[in-house]
Protein backbone atom coordinates (compact mmCIF):
# COMPACT_ATOMS: atom_id res chain seq x y z
CA UNK A 1 0.00 0.00 0.00
CA UNK A 2 2.91 2.35 0.76
CA UNK A 3 3.98 2.68 -2.86
CA UNK A 4 0.59 3.82 -4.11
CA UNK A 5 1.27 7.15 -5.85
CA UNK A 6 -0.50 9.55 -8.14
CA UNK A 7 1.20 11.72 -10.73
CA UNK A 8 -0.57 14.95 -11.67
CA UNK A 9 0.42 17.39 -14.36
CA UNK A 10 -1.51 20.35 -12.94
CA UNK A 11 -2.08 21.59 -9.42
CA UNK A 12 -5.51 23.12 -10.00
CA UNK A 13 -7.28 20.67 -12.29
CA UNK A 14 -5.45 17.47 -13.27
CA UNK A 15 -5.41 16.00 -16.72
CA UNK A 16 -7.22 12.86 -15.64
CA UNK A 17 -5.85 10.90 -18.57
CA UNK A 18 -2.35 11.42 -17.14
CA UNK A 19 -3.18 10.32 -13.60
CA UNK A 20 -1.45 7.05 -12.78
CA UNK A 21 -2.51 5.05 -9.75
CA UNK A 22 0.12 2.45 -8.92
CA UNK A 23 -0.39 -0.49 -6.60
CA UNK A 24 2.35 -2.70 -5.29
CA UNK A 25 2.02 -6.34 -6.39
CA UNK A 26 1.09 -7.16 -2.81
CA UNK A 27 -1.71 -4.60 -2.84
CA UNK A 28 -3.12 -5.99 -6.06
CA UNK A 29 -3.01 -9.50 -4.64
CA UNK A 30 -4.96 -8.31 -1.60
CA UNK A 31 -7.65 -6.83 -3.85
CA UNK A 32 -7.84 -10.04 -5.87
CA UNK A 33 -8.17 -12.16 -2.72
CA UNK A 34 -10.82 -9.91 -1.19
CA UNK A 35 -12.89 -10.01 -4.37
CA UNK A 36 -12.54 -13.79 -4.62
CA UNK A 37 -13.73 -14.11 -1.00
CA UNK A 38 -16.78 -11.98 -1.81
CA UNK A 39 -17.60 -14.27 -4.74
CA UNK A 40 -17.09 -17.31 -2.55
CA UNK A 41 -19.49 -15.86 0.02
CA UNK A 42 -22.15 -15.34 -2.64
CA UNK A 43 -21.84 -18.97 -3.75
CA UNK A 44 -22.28 -20.29 -0.20
CA UNK A 45 -25.89 -19.06 -0.30
CA UNK A 46 -26.72 -20.76 -3.56
CA UNK A 47 -29.12 -23.67 -3.58
CA UNK A 48 -30.45 -25.79 -6.39
CA UNK A 49 -33.81 -24.12 -5.78
CA UNK A 50 -32.32 -20.75 -6.79
CA UNK A 51 -31.71 -21.97 -10.32
CA UNK A 52 -35.04 -23.78 -10.35
CA UNK A 53 -36.62 -20.42 -9.55
CA UNK A 54 -35.04 -18.98 -12.69
CA UNK A 55 -36.59 -21.72 -14.81
CA UNK A 56 -39.97 -21.24 -13.19
CA UNK A 57 -39.75 -17.48 -13.57
CA UNK A 58 -38.28 -17.44 -17.06
CA UNK A 59 -39.70 -14.12 -18.20
CA UNK A 60 -38.25 -12.14 -15.30
CA UNK A 61 -34.97 -14.06 -15.42
CA UNK A 62 -34.46 -13.40 -19.13
CA UNK A 63 -35.48 -9.76 -18.65
CA UNK A 64 -32.93 -9.35 -15.86
CA UNK A 65 -30.10 -10.86 -17.86
CA UNK A 66 -30.99 -8.82 -20.97
CA UNK A 67 -31.17 -5.62 -18.93
CA UNK A 68 -27.77 -6.32 -17.45
CA UNK A 69 -25.77 -7.66 -20.37
CA UNK A 70 -27.52 -5.99 -23.32
CA UNK A 71 -29.33 -2.84 -22.18
CA UNK A 72 -26.82 -1.41 -19.68
CA UNK A 73 -23.68 -1.74 -21.86
CA UNK A 74 -25.57 -0.20 -24.79
CA UNK A 75 -26.91 2.68 -22.68
CA UNK A 76 -23.43 3.25 -21.28
CA UNK A 77 -21.90 3.36 -24.75
CA UNK A 78 -24.52 5.87 -25.90
CA UNK A 79 -23.84 8.00 -22.81
CA UNK A 80 -20.14 8.16 -23.67
CA UNK A 81 -21.06 9.37 -27.16
CA UNK A 82 -23.57 11.91 -25.82
CA UNK A 83 -21.56 13.32 -22.90
CA UNK A 84 -18.11 13.17 -24.57
CA UNK A 85 -16.04 12.37 -21.46
CA UNK A 86 -12.27 12.16 -21.91
CA UNK A 87 -11.09 8.76 -23.22
CA UNK A 88 -9.97 7.15 -19.95
CA UNK A 89 -13.18 8.19 -18.16
CA UNK A 90 -15.32 6.93 -21.07
CA UNK A 91 -13.46 3.61 -21.01
CA UNK A 92 -14.01 3.39 -17.24
CA UNK A 93 -17.73 3.96 -17.72
CA UNK A 94 -17.89 1.25 -20.39
CA UNK A 95 -15.99 -1.20 -18.17
CA UNK A 96 -18.29 -0.58 -15.19
CA UNK A 97 -21.33 -0.96 -17.45
CA UNK A 98 -20.06 -4.36 -18.60
CA UNK A 99 -19.34 -5.72 -15.10
CA UNK A 100 -21.67 -8.33 -13.57
CA UNK A 101 -24.09 -7.35 -10.82
CA UNK A 102 -22.76 -6.50 -7.38
CA UNK A 103 -23.60 -8.77 -4.47
CA UNK A 104 -25.04 -5.80 -2.54
CA UNK A 105 -27.98 -5.91 -4.97
CA UNK A 106 -29.22 -8.99 -3.13
CA UNK A 107 -29.28 -7.18 0.19
CA UNK A 108 -30.98 -4.12 -1.33
CA UNK A 109 -33.61 -6.36 -2.93
CA UNK A 110 -34.25 -8.05 0.41
CA UNK A 111 -34.67 -4.73 2.23
CA UNK A 112 -36.94 -3.44 -0.54
CA UNK A 113 -39.10 -6.57 -0.20
CA UNK A 114 -38.39 -7.59 -3.77
CA UNK A 115 -37.86 -11.07 -5.17
CA UNK A 116 -34.72 -12.04 -3.24
CA UNK A 117 -34.51 -15.55 -4.73
CA UNK A 118 -34.52 -14.04 -8.22
CA UNK A 119 -31.86 -11.52 -7.16
CA UNK A 120 -29.49 -14.20 -5.81
CA UNK A 121 -29.94 -16.33 -8.90
CA UNK A 122 -29.42 -13.41 -11.30
CA UNK A 123 -26.30 -12.24 -9.46
CA UNK A 124 -24.80 -15.72 -9.53
CA UNK A 125 -25.68 -16.47 -13.15
CA UNK A 126 -24.45 -13.05 -14.28
CA UNK A 127 -21.06 -13.77 -12.73
CA UNK A 128 -20.87 -17.15 -14.42
CA UNK A 129 -21.82 -15.62 -17.76
CA UNK A 130 -19.46 -12.69 -17.22
CA UNK A 131 -16.42 -14.79 -18.10
CA UNK A 132 -17.58 -14.71 -21.73
CA UNK A 133 -20.00 -11.79 -22.10
CA UNK A 134 -18.12 -9.15 -20.10
CA UNK A 135 -14.88 -9.17 -22.16
CA UNK A 136 -16.87 -9.33 -25.41
CA UNK A 137 -19.07 -6.38 -24.44
CA UNK A 138 -16.08 -4.36 -23.28
CA UNK A 139 -14.12 -5.05 -26.46
CA UNK A 140 -17.18 -4.29 -28.65
CA UNK A 141 -18.25 -0.97 -27.11
CA UNK A 142 -14.71 0.12 -26.34
CA UNK A 143 -13.86 -0.30 -30.02
CA UNK A 144 -17.03 1.40 -31.30
CA UNK A 145 -16.25 4.65 -29.49
CA UNK A 146 -13.49 6.37 -31.54
CA UNK A 147 -11.84 7.92 -28.48
CA UNK A 148 -11.71 4.73 -26.41
CA UNK A 149 -10.84 2.63 -29.47
CA UNK A 150 -7.58 4.54 -29.86
CA UNK A 151 -6.85 3.98 -26.18
CA UNK A 152 -7.47 0.24 -26.45
CA UNK A 153 -5.14 -0.02 -29.44
CA UNK A 154 -2.45 1.85 -27.52
CA UNK A 155 -2.73 -0.52 -24.54
CA UNK A 156 -3.01 -3.72 -26.65
CA UNK A 157 -5.54 -5.36 -24.33
CA UNK A 158 -5.63 -9.14 -24.56
CA UNK A 159 -9.19 -10.46 -24.32
CA UNK A 160 -7.81 -13.92 -23.47
CA UNK A 161 -6.04 -12.45 -20.43
CA UNK A 162 -9.29 -10.81 -19.32
CA UNK A 163 -11.05 -14.18 -19.66
CA UNK A 164 -8.43 -15.78 -17.43
CA UNK A 165 -8.59 -13.08 -14.77
CA UNK A 166 -12.39 -13.16 -14.58
CA UNK A 167 -12.29 -16.95 -14.36
CA UNK A 168 -9.80 -17.01 -11.47
CA UNK A 169 -11.38 -14.20 -9.46
CA UNK A 170 -15.08 -14.80 -10.15
CA UNK A 171 -15.94 -18.19 -11.61
CA UNK A 172 -13.53 -20.38 -9.62
CA UNK A 173 -14.60 -19.03 -6.18
CA UNK A 174 -18.25 -19.33 -7.22
CA UNK A 175 -17.83 -22.97 -8.23
CA UNK A 176 -15.94 -23.79 -4.99
CA UNK A 177 -18.61 -22.12 -2.89
CA UNK A 178 -21.41 -23.92 -4.72
CA UNK A 179 -19.69 -27.28 -4.20
CA UNK A 180 -19.35 -26.65 -0.46
CA UNK A 181 -22.96 -25.51 -0.31
CA UNK A 182 -24.05 -28.68 -2.10
CA UNK A 183 -21.95 -31.30 -0.31
CA UNK A 184 -21.15 -29.62 3.04
CA UNK A 185 -24.29 -27.60 3.87
CA UNK A 186 -23.51 -27.38 7.61
CA UNK A 187 -20.07 -25.92 6.89
CA UNK A 188 -21.58 -23.53 4.35
CA UNK A 189 -24.04 -22.22 6.95
CA UNK A 190 -21.25 -21.69 9.49
CA UNK A 191 -19.04 -19.88 7.00
CA UNK A 192 -21.89 -17.76 5.70
CA UNK A 193 -22.62 -16.34 9.16
CA UNK A 194 -19.56 -14.13 9.04
CA UNK A 195 -18.63 -14.15 5.35
CA UNK A 196 -20.87 -11.25 4.28
CA UNK A 197 -19.67 -8.96 7.05
CA UNK A 198 -16.03 -9.92 6.53
CA UNK A 199 -16.22 -9.39 2.76
CA UNK A 200 -17.90 -5.99 2.99
CA UNK A 201 -15.61 -4.73 5.76
CA UNK A 202 -12.45 -6.05 4.05
CA UNK A 203 -13.31 -4.47 0.71
CA UNK A 204 -14.27 -1.16 2.36
CA UNK A 205 -11.04 -1.04 4.36
CA UNK A 206 -9.04 -1.83 1.25
CA UNK A 207 -10.61 1.04 -0.69
CA UNK A 208 -10.07 3.44 2.22
CA UNK A 209 -6.45 2.38 2.64
CA UNK A 210 -5.71 2.47 -1.07
CA UNK A 211 -7.14 5.94 -1.71
CA UNK A 212 -6.68 7.68 1.65
CA UNK A 213 -3.39 9.17 0.49
CA UNK A 214 -4.95 10.56 -2.68
CA UNK A 215 -7.65 12.84 -1.35
CA UNK A 216 -6.36 15.74 -3.46
CA UNK A 217 -6.78 13.77 -6.66
CA UNK A 218 -10.36 12.85 -5.75
CA UNK A 219 -11.22 16.42 -4.82
CA UNK A 220 -9.63 17.86 -7.97
CA UNK A 221 -11.26 15.32 -10.27
CA UNK A 222 -14.67 15.39 -8.54
CA UNK A 223 -16.16 18.08 -10.84
CA UNK A 224 -15.41 15.81 -13.81
CA UNK A 225 -15.97 12.34 -12.38
CA UNK A 226 -18.89 12.64 -9.96
CA UNK A 227 -21.51 14.15 -12.33
CA UNK A 228 -20.78 11.40 -14.86
CA UNK A 229 -21.07 8.68 -12.20
CA UNK A 230 -24.33 10.19 -10.93
CA UNK A 231 -25.85 10.31 -14.42
CA UNK A 232 -24.54 6.86 -15.34
CA UNK A 233 -25.90 5.21 -12.19
CA UNK A 234 -29.24 7.03 -12.49
CA UNK A 235 -29.58 5.79 -16.09
CA UNK A 236 -28.73 2.24 -15.03
CA UNK A 237 -31.39 2.22 -12.31
CA UNK A 238 -33.92 4.09 -14.43
CA UNK A 239 -33.56 1.99 -17.57
CA UNK A 240 -33.56 -1.24 -15.54
CA UNK A 241 -36.81 -0.19 -13.86
CA UNK A 242 -38.41 1.05 -17.11
CA UNK A 243 -37.42 -2.06 -19.05
CA UNK A 244 -38.91 -4.40 -16.44
CA UNK A 245 -42.04 -2.27 -16.09
CA UNK A 246 -42.55 -2.15 -19.87
CA UNK A 247 -42.62 -5.96 -19.83
CA UNK A 248 -45.38 -5.80 -17.18
CA UNK A 249 -43.48 -7.92 -14.69
CA UNK A 250 -44.63 -8.27 -11.06
CA UNK A 251 -43.55 -5.27 -8.99
CA UNK A 252 -41.30 -7.39 -6.76
CA UNK A 253 -39.45 -8.57 -9.86
CA UNK A 254 -39.23 -5.00 -11.15
CA UNK A 255 -37.45 -4.02 -7.93
CA UNK A 256 -35.03 -6.92 -8.33
CA UNK A 257 -34.15 -6.09 -11.94
CA UNK A 258 -33.71 -2.43 -11.04
CA UNK A 259 -31.07 -3.28 -8.44
CA UNK A 260 -29.44 -5.93 -10.61
CA UNK A 261 -29.01 -3.35 -13.38
CA UNK A 262 -27.92 -0.41 -11.21
CA UNK A 263 -25.60 -2.10 -8.69
CA UNK A 264 -22.40 -3.27 -10.39
CA UNK A 265 -19.41 -5.30 -9.24
CA UNK A 266 -17.08 -2.31 -9.50
CA UNK A 267 -14.49 -4.21 -7.44
CA UNK A 268 -13.97 -6.52 -10.41
CA UNK A 269 -13.61 -3.44 -12.56
CA UNK A 270 -10.85 -2.13 -10.28
CA UNK A 271 -8.99 -5.42 -10.48
CA UNK A 272 -9.05 -5.30 -14.29
CA UNK A 273 -7.99 -1.64 -14.29
CA UNK A 274 -4.99 -2.26 -12.05
CA UNK A 275 -4.08 -5.48 -13.86
CA UNK A 276 -4.41 -4.46 -17.51
CA UNK A 277 -4.48 -0.63 -17.55
CA UNK A 278 -1.70 0.17 -15.07
CA UNK A 279 -4.19 1.85 -12.74
CA UNK A 280 -5.20 4.48 -15.30
CA UNK A 281 -6.56 7.38 -13.29
CA UNK A 282 -9.76 8.15 -15.19
CA UNK A 283 -10.84 4.52 -15.22
CA UNK A 284 -9.93 3.90 -11.57
CA UNK A 285 -11.66 7.05 -10.34
CA UNK A 286 -14.87 6.10 -12.20
CA UNK A 287 -14.89 2.55 -10.79
CA UNK A 288 -14.06 3.65 -7.24
CA UNK A 289 -16.63 6.47 -7.27
CA UNK A 290 -19.30 4.14 -8.68
CA UNK A 291 -18.51 1.60 -5.94
CA UNK A 292 -19.36 4.19 -3.30
CA UNK A 293 -22.25 5.94 -5.05
CA UNK A 294 -24.26 2.82 -5.93
CA UNK A 295 -24.33 1.98 -2.21
CA UNK A 296 -25.95 5.37 -1.57
CA UNK A 297 -28.56 5.16 -4.33
CA UNK A 298 -29.24 1.45 -3.79
CA UNK A 299 -29.59 1.90 -0.04
CA UNK A 300 -31.90 4.90 -0.40
CA UNK A 301 -34.08 3.20 -3.00
CA UNK A 302 -34.35 -0.01 -0.97
CA UNK A 303 -35.32 2.02 2.12
CA UNK A 304 -38.02 3.93 0.21
CA UNK A 305 -39.50 0.80 -1.38
CA UNK A 306 -39.28 -1.17 1.87
CA UNK A 307 -40.96 1.62 3.81
CA UNK A 308 -43.72 1.92 1.21
CA UNK A 309 -44.40 -1.84 1.31
CA UNK A 310 -44.50 -1.81 5.11
CA UNK A 311 -47.05 0.99 5.16
CA UNK A 312 -49.39 -0.74 2.73
CA UNK A 313 -52.19 -2.80 4.32
CA UNK A 314 -51.94 -6.56 3.96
Amino acid sequence: MQDLTIELNCACMPDIDLIKIHFSPQGLWVLNIVLAIIMFGIALELRREDFTALIQNRKSAIAGLLAHFLLLPLVTFLLTLLLHPIPSVALGMILVGCCPGGNMSNMFTHFAKGNTALAVALTSVSHLLAIVIMPLNFALYGSLNPATSALLHTIHLSIADVFGTVFLIVVLPLVCGMLISRYQPVLAIRLNKWMKTFSLVAFTLFIIAAFSGNANAFVQSAPVILPLVFVHNACALGFGYSFAKALRLPFNDIKTITFETGVQNSGLGLVLIFTFFNGMGGMALVAASWGVWHLVTGGLLSWLWGKKETQQPA
